[in-house]
């Protein structure tokens, strides 16, 4: 069945704007049923978790709702979910939580490709301990990150690997399989920070082998919360430094503060939401979301595509990375332009993009942008077209043509 575009954007109450959004990298738009969900929940009498009364009742659900929804997105358990505010946060956490138990002489491998949430909570931890940090680089040209350097990296001291899904800034898409299986041989954990890569393909966190998995939903269609995901019987060998009148079960230890209820509502919406992106798919959640994730990436892929062969003769035009497998993200410059004008020049003409190093830290600064403004992004989803891609190429060349 075709992607039905027009039902499709039809969900997004802010594409009714008329801006063009090649942001979503950044943060995507969000679906009408998540806006429903969450101003529903706080119509809705609202108490603190309880099984006293009926509005604590209904926060235990909105919770384990959201919990039982990001496990099907991801391939996970419920009970291994962990939600918080952002990936960064729930990554500080994770990092202080093992760091707390390395000594001198262990290591970490990471990876320049990652945005900086999956490297620099590993780097003070390491730092902490007195542990090694050990880097698995990319390709200059490319941006491969190649999976056989990991066989030199990683060794009997290494207590863990942290590698991307997904290059937020050029989309490479590196062989965690690959990676993961030389980790485990080793007897290190696998932490993959699935933020750029969950919202545009179906994924299994034992096809990958990540021991941990973050991703945000505000990357798919949903409110501003992230979740970690892993084994439950996993979580319960961590001790995360916590209050003590709170909660040490699983994985209620790792969640500091009252969580915003109203969001999780939202987060359970836009998995939902996500399963219905094919109206012709049967079965339960877990399997709407693969069909629903497979048409939409199919989608994605024929508009990256597009871009990249636009993108490709126009000489003043400099794109960064061609790997052999990346999300549908590009990152680029404009001859005689900084990165941050020709941001503004587009956003004067109605179209957002990102521009600067995007928190992809370590790759520009070994690509040597960082320091004179990075790049420009254009990031597409599922609710981008051909016509959108088609007016960006178009306005690239009014600029080159301005001079």
């Amino acid at each position: 069945m075709p992607f039905d575009i027009n039902r499709v954007r039809a969900g997004y109450p802010a594409l009714a704007e008329g801006f063009v959004h090649f942001d979503g990298a950044g943060g995507t738009q969000t679906a009408a049923p998540v806006i429903d969900a969450v101003a529903g929940a706080m119509r809705a009498a609202s108490g603190n978790r309880s099984t006293a009364f009926r509005p604590g009742q209904r926060s235990l659900e909105l919770v384990a709702q959201a919990r039982s929804a990001v496990a099907d997105l991801v391939g996970g358990d419920p009970a291994g979910v962990v939600l918080g505010p952002s990936a960064t946060a729930l990554l500080y956490t994770l990092a202080r939580t093992l760091g707390a138990g390395w000594r001198p002489g262990d290591e970490v491998v990471l990876s320049r490709l990652d945005h900086d949430a999956n490297v620099r909570p590993w780097v003070q931890a390491a730092e902490a301990a007195g542990a090694t940090v050990r880097w698995a680089e990319f390709d200059r040209a490319t941006g491969e990150l190649p999976a056989d350097q990991y066989a030199d990296l990683v060794s009997e001291r290494t207590r863990l690997v942290a590698v991307t899904g997904g290059s937020n800034a050029i989309g490479t898409v590196p062989d965690v399989p690959a990676i993961a299986k030389i980790a485990h041989a080793a007897g290190a954990l696998v932490c993959v920070d699935g933020v750029h890569a969950v919202p545009h393909a179906p994924t299994d966190l034992a096809s990958l082998g990540a021991d941990v998995l973050v991703t945000s939903a505000y990357k798919w269609s949903g409110p501003h919360l992230a979740a970690m995901v892993g084994d439950p019987g996993w979580w319960e060998t961590l001790r995360p430094a916590k209050l003590i009148p709170s909660s040490d079960a699983v994985p209620e230890r790792f969640e500091y503060g009252t969580p915003s209820f109203p969001l999780l509502a939202g987060v359970a919406a836009a998995v939902d939401h996500l399963a219905g992106l094919d109206p012709a798919a049967t079965g339960d959640r877990r399997a709407r979301l693969r069909a629903g994730l497979t048409a939409a990436q199919a989608h994605e892929e024929a508009l990256l595509d597009r871009l990249l062969t636009g993108l490709a003769p126009r000489d003043a035009v400099t794109v960064y990375g061609s790997p052999a497998r990346r999300w549908p993200t590009v990152s680029f410059r404009v001859a005689g332009m900084s990165p941050a004008q020709t941001q503004a020049a587009l956003g004067a003409a109605g179209f957002c993009l990102s521009a600067g190093d995007y928190y992809a830290y370590e790759y520009f600064t070994a690509m040597g942008l960082r320091d004179t403004g990075g790049a420009v992004r254009a990031s597409v989803y599922h609710y981008n077209t051909a016509d959108e891609v088609d007016r960006l190429l178009a306005e690239l060349d009014r600029l080159v043509a301005a001079g």
